[in-house]
């Protein structure tokens, strides 16, 4: 996957996230808050992970020139 791929994959699991704690919250389910927290983190790492692969692209694409 590409580096836009993961930044992409990872704003949708954060808004799931997101989503998943604002309902835990309101029907007072701690499983779901937490199963929210755990998206967002998830969403978060692959967003770095998609920083990473487009700034190492960057550095590939400068040394091959």
């Amino acid at each position: 996957m590409s580096g836009l791929g993961d930044k992409l994959k990872g704003n949708v699991d954060e808004l799931k996230g997101n989503a998943k704690q604002e309902v835990g919250k309101h029907t007072n389910d701690a499983d779901m808050v937490a199963d929210g927290e755990k998206d967002k983190a998830k969403g978060k790492a692959e967003g770095v992970v998609g920083t990473v692969k487009d700034a190492a692209n960057d550095i590939k694409d400068k040394i091959t020139r």
